[in-house]
């Protein structure tokens, strides 16, 4: 009897691992990065970091679509009193261009992955906000897509429920208007 408890209890485990992976992201600051880096490797920066050689990062995807705008960026200037401000901001530039993001949510449904950046502080940055985002993102994304009603476009003059201006009929009321 033990023995099916351990089984059960070791199967429980990997399902549990196996969820929980698929929304795993971790956040390391590039100059800080450990060999066991969890899963695939993106650098989420605009620029590249200064002092590092491409070779330095082998096997890591250099992803600067997916960065802050120059503008935003030299705005932000890592000023935590504007941390608030470039959270919002920058999450609408993310929102404005899926096609860049998307490719590191592809990503996560294959394994973990780690978001490298290479700013001094690491409670504001924008690795921060773009693992956030990417969080909420799949969460929203994961189970069967909804249904949603189709929407049929109505003629210039037709009122709710009829498509050619006439008026809607209601049940019970056949032929009259």
């Amino acid at each position: 009897m033990t023995g099916f408890i351990v089984k059960l209890k070791m199967l429980l485990i990997m399902t549990t691992a196996k969820k929980t992976a698929a929304v795993t992201i971790a956040i390391e600051r590039v100059y800080e990065r450990s060999p066991q880096a969890l899963g695939r490797a993106f650098l989420v920066d605009g620029l590249w970091p200064r002092g590092l050689r491409k070779s330095d990062l082998a096997g890591v995807t250099w992803s600067p679509e997916v960065a802050p705008s120059r503008e935003l960026r030299q705005w932000f200037d890592h000023r935590a009193d504007r941390w608030p401000a470039f959270r919002q901001r920058y999450e609408l530039e993310l929102r404005a261009r899926p096609e860049a993001w998307e490719p590191l949510r592809a990503a996560l449904h294959d394994r973990p992955i780690t978001l490298l950046y290479a700013a001094r502080d690491t409670e504001h940055n924008n690795a921060i906000v773009l693992r956030d985002f990417l969080r909420r993102r799949t969460h929203r994304s994961a189970g069967p897509p909804r249904q949603g009603r189709a929407v049929v476009p109505r003629r210039s003059g037709s009122t709710p429920g009829s498509v050619d201006g006439s008026s809607p009929q209601l049940p019970g009321r056949r032929g009259k208007p």
